[in-house]
């Protein structure tokens, strides 16, 4: 029974070659988002608030841009495993339509309704913080990062589409330069070096947008030089055109992954506003938290893009009952890791809390989140491995029930109630709502189980 979880080593050197490249990356981003964050809050607990706030919005972008290009990378991958050049140029064509439409119509939502979403997130705690401060903090840092969506956007479209083609080492080293150039940037711009003014969190903004171009370029310089290597790149721009059949599936597959994430990155959104009801230091609280946490998700969104790589390449081969055992193998890795990882980050969890210039109370509200993230870590590595497998399947209707449906009838009226109609304390109402998670492992097995996700989608008949 066990065995059927275990793989032979020449898998698991496989499964690390893919992860390592996205492992590592993620790491090097999100350490370098850490870092920004306690630059940030070098200049005040207000300050890093704002960014927190902006940086939600800017959050239901990003994942805005990974569910719309996810449905289009389905067929990436499965084409690749199919060998059919010409179908994965015209899924990257599809991914570039994806992307400028989202930029535009997100830059338009910041644009005309950023300080309506900022305030939302505003309110009076214990500490005495300035909430117009913070306003202007947020405000400013959100207008100056709208720049850089259309770059990102861009950058998300060829470095996806080299993973899902098996190049997961070149968009690892453009996500480096691109981190090592804001970091740097920030280091510059938010304290005032060489010569130039300290802005502060608008300066972080400044530095992320040189970083965002800056990966763009890189990106698209490498994959258009290398034809030889990536010919399904070749002629990519010489047509707007795309089969009416692929548009068909990739719309009907990608269109709830799309609603899916921008809904589910809302509703995250939608409870961390919840929660900022307590007050501004719970806000400047989640987003300590939130930030050391990624560092830890780090490991399951690696094996998460392994599944959609590995097992999307043996659907498209027409190999389904190698998915179905090398899927359960990466799931079982993911647990072991996110268990090893939960006992080190509560090990860890009040010496980091404690790096940051903010006040007690930030920082005890911080360390207490983080102790529970930390137990709940192999619950989140379990459900992301569930969303995956099924995304991979082409299951987007049901990954959009088991996300999206779920966080926003339980996870979401949870926290409302009991932040708005209780005097629970707010480390008790974050357990509980945490605890939902069991339920959706629950839903996620039984889905697995079912094998309903086990689907070749790029066979001929489907695609005509």
């Amino acid at each position: 029974m066990v065995k059927q979880y275990i793989g032979s080593k020449q898998f698991y050197k496989y499964v690390f070659t893919i992860m390592a490249p996205v492992l590592l990356q993620n790491v090097i981003t999100n350490f370098v988002s850490l870092l920004d964050n306690i630059m940030v809050g070098q200049v005040g607990t207000e300050a890093m608030s704002g960014v927190a706030i902006a940086n939600q919005l800017i959050f239901v972008f990003n994942l805005c841009i990974f569910g719309g290009l996810a449905g289009a990378g389905i067929y990436t991958a499965q084409f690749y495993g199919k060998g059919d050049n010409k179908g994965i140029t015209n899924s990257i064509r599809m991914k570039l339509y994806i992307a400028v439409a989202a930029s535009v119509i997100f830059a338009l939502i910041f644009w005309t309704g950023g300080s309506g979403l900022i305030n939302a997130f505003l309110h009076e705690g214990n500490e005495a913080l300035d909430l117009k401060e913070t306003f202007t903090h947020s405000f400013n840092y959100l207008h100056i990062m709208m720049i850089q969506l259309l770059p990102f956007s861009l950058s998300q479209v060829y470095s996806s589409s080299l993973r899902e083609t098996k190049d997961t080492v070149f968009p690892m080293k453009a996500s480096i330069i691109a981190v090592a150039v804001n970091l740097v940037g920030n280091y510059i711009l938010i304290f005032g070096k060489l010569g130039l003014p300290a802005l502060g969190a608008e300066g972080a903004a400044i530095a992320t947008v040189i970083a965002r171009f800056a990966e763009c370029i890189i990106l698209i310089a490498y994959t258009h030089s290398k034809k030889e290597k990536f010919p399904f790149f070749e002629g990519l721009l010489k047509t707007l055109k795309i089969p009416k059949g692929l548009v068909r599936e990739i719309a009907i597959k990608g269109a709830p992954l799309l609603v899916n994430e921008v809904l589910w990155s809302a509703g995250m959104a939608m409870q961390n506003q919840c929660y900022s009801v307590r007050g501004l230091e719970v806000v400047s609280a989640t987003n300590i938290s939130s930030t050391i946490s990624n560092l830890f998700f780090s490991a399951m969104m690696a094996t998460g893009s392994a599944i959609a790589i590995i097992i999307g390449q043996k659907l498209g081969a027409g190999k389904k009952d190698e998915a179905v055992k090398e899927d359960k193998q990466i799931i079982a890795l993911t647990i072991v890791m996110c268990i090893v990882l939960g006992i080190i980050l509560a090990l860890i969890a009040p010496l980091i809390s404690g790096i940051y210039n903010t006040t007690p109370a930030v920082k005890e509200l911080a360390n207490d989140f983080l102790l529970i993230t930390a137990c709940f870590l192999p619950l989140y590595g379990y459900t992301n491995c569930c969303y995956f497998t099924l995304r991979t399947g082409g299951k987007t209707i049901i990954t959009f029930i088991f996300d999206s449906f779920l966080i926003w009838v339980a996870y979401v009226p949870l926290a409302f109630v009991l932040t708005r109609f209780t005097d629970i304390n707010i480390v008790t109402v974050y357990i509980l709502v945490n605890c939902l998670e069991v339920i959706k492992c629950l839903i996620g097995f039984f889905m697995l189980k079912s094998k309903k996700w086990v689907v070749n989608l790029v066979s001929d008949d489907k695609i005509a």
